[in-house]
């Protein structure tokens, strides 16, 4: 029998509230489908459990509340040809959308590194809390990827074109940038984190999401600067375009500091990748429900799993670790309709949302 220690996720039961600890510190909290299946039976548990106020979701260590999924697993799961990876995301995407749709107040502790599917895990949720640690993002352009877990749902509701800049380039927002973008709700030293479950578990059996609301309204602080407020009029005049060869084009016609920054990052990116995300967010933004998004990123999510540069991101970023990927194709202007097409072909069999 395991442990605390040993179990990826630690699910307790303190007062009112329901626990749920990603219990993988040293992977940065990153998901294994076996979390996912934990997280899900245990939010069944607590949904039923009249006891239980309100769930926490919290990450174990200092470092990060979820880095995201464990992309090693996609990986090889993609290359020996196995039905690991699309199973992960079947059963993640499902988790997503039910936590935008939990009953119960959800509350997620974004402490530290919340990215990728550590988004998904925190910011469809109803009460989001960052702290003076938190840095969100999502990097999967960088990977040959792509912003999933109903990230296409999620930025392009974000102030202006913020999420456009935020889904393609993959730059990290802190505590204040979260709170403006609408990824989160309220900003708490790390220190008092604790302080926050204790509170949680003293409300009264059958309290309102509007009741955990005020509580954590009142333990929160007021946040400060957000950077990404004050750079929103450059970012809206570059990436209001359609085309990625259009955001280079004004990205290149202006002569400050964050144009050149941001244009050199996005020639980082996977091409096919840069093209893939703004269609996406471009259809996620004319999406009429989070579920429409979750099933268009799934097909896209199994295309990937025959995408080069997806391969060829991983192997860069995690496995060489020599972040000097080659990608293929090469250029934005040689990925045509041709190669993005087949990304946007509904998965054969929809999540059942």
């Amino acid at each position: 029998m395991q442990n605390n220690h040993e179990r990826e996720v630690i699910i307790e039961r303190r007062g009112t509230a329901g626990i749920i600890r990603l219990n993988r510190p040293r992977a940065l909290n990153s998901l294994t489908l076996d979390m996912v299946r934990m997280i899900e039976t245990a939010l069944d548990e607590f949904a039923e459990d009249d006891g239980i106020t309100s769930v926490a979701v919290t990450g174990e260590g200092d470092r990060g509340f979820c880095a995201g999924g464990d992309i090693r697993v996609l990986h090889e799961s993609g290359r020996s040809n196995t039905d690991v990876a699309e199973t992960f995301w079947r059963e993640e995407f499902t988790l997503n959308h039910r936590i935008a749709n939990y009953a119960k107040p959800y509350i997620a502790l974004m402490d530290g590194i919340t990215m990728g599917g550590g988004v998904g895990l925190s910011a469809h949720g109803r009460h989001r809390i960052v702290t003076e640690r938190t840095r969100l993002a999502m990097p999967e352009t960088g990977i040959g990827y792509f912003p999933d877990v109903g990230a296409t749902w999620l930025l392009p509701r974000m102030p202006g074109e913020t999420g456009t800049w935020a889904g393609l380039t993959g730059q990290e927002l802190n505590a204040a940038d979260a709170i403006y973008a609408g990824l989160a709700d309220f900003e708490i030293p790390s220190s008092r984190l604790p302080d926050v479950i204790d509170a949680l578990a003293r409300m009264p059996a059958g309290s309102s999401p509007v009741a955990c609301d005020a509580l954590l309204k009142h333990l929160s602080g007021k946040p400060g600067e957000s950077r990404l407020q004050a750079i929103r009029p450059s970012i809206d005049h570059a990436f209001c375009f359609d085309r990625v060869e259009e955001i280079l084009e004004a990205l290149a016609a202006d002569e400050g500091e964050f144009a050149a920054k941001t244009r050199n990052t996005l020639q980082t990116r996977s091409p096919t990748s840069l093209k893939l995300t703004l269609r996406l967010l471009r259809e996620g933004r004319r999406s009429a429900s989070l579920a429409e998004c979750l099933n268009r990123e799934l097909g896209a999510g199994l295309q990937t799993l025959k995408s080069a540069d997806f391969y060829e991101g991983v192997r860069a970023a995690v496995i060489d670790k020599d972040r000097n990927p080659k990608w293929l194709p090469a250029t934005i202007e040689a990925v045509n309709e041709e190669v993005i097409a087949p990304f946007l072909k509904p998965p054969s069999s929809p999540l059942a949302l």
